[in-house]
């Protein structure tokens, strides 16, 4: 039996991908957590084969998970379940050790079969990041100006694009606002632009938020 712990800040998709991952003869949904650190304390608490992980999470975003489980817990496979679309944070978690990446508007059956995929060995991608992952490793040249972000630069990058103050994101990250500030200097620095107001047209232009 394949053993799954479903990380996920909203009690809602929790439940709904506890159930679909209930209906699987063998696969049991031994576990949640709702933040980093329970996910985290989880994993070491416990055995698991998968963990069904979102990026957003409180108290240490997905790709900061992923970097921890790298040293507490290198074992387990880890299936990313995002909101958001492939190209915003798909290589970037693969690269982080992610073992595959869906997004939550995947069928109930593709999850599943995911699931089973990542805990057999294998990754779990669709055609198109095959397709964008194939193509980064066919380029040559210099890397675009968002590829030199750090993850966490990287995440308050898209959070900023989406709207959010240094303040949100502070609080949703569990982070000083001074934290979040020395970020955003960096991301300007890195992405030559001038004000958040930049920030937010270098990622539209460059398909990063919706």
């Amino acid at each position: 039996m394949i053993r799954v712990l479903v990380a996920d800040d909203h009690a809602v998709v929790r439940r709904g991908v506890l159930q679909i991952l209930e209906e699987a003869p063998d696969v049991i949904a031994a576990g949640e957590a709702s933040t980093g650190r329970q996910v985290l304390q989880e994993v070491q608490e416990h055995e698991y084969d998968v963990l069904v992980l979102d990026i957003a999470m409180p108290d240490g975003g997905g790709l900061e998970i992923l970097r921890q489980l790298q040293t507490l817990k290198p074992g387990i496979r880890v299936l990313i379940l995002s909101m958001y679309p492939e190209q915003q944070y798909a290589v970037r978690t693969l690269k982080a050790g992610a073992a595959g990446y869906l997004t939550k508007e995947s069928a109930p059956d593709e999850l599943v079969a995911a699931v089973r995929q990542v805990a057999a060995g294998g990754r779990y991608i669709t055609r198109s990041l095959a397709q964008t992952l194939a193509d980064e490793l066919g380029s040559k040249g210099d890397k675009e100006a968002h590829e030199t972000l750090s993850n966490r630069e990287y995440q308050v990058m898209t959070l900023l694009a989406a709207g959010k103050t240094v303040t949100d994101i502070a609080t949703e990250l569990s982070l000083s606002v001074k934290t979040i500030s020395t970020y955003r200097a960096r991301i300007l620095g890195k992405l030559g632009a001038e004000s958040t107001t930049e920030i937010i047209r270098y990622a539209f232009e460059h398909g990063l938020v919706d």
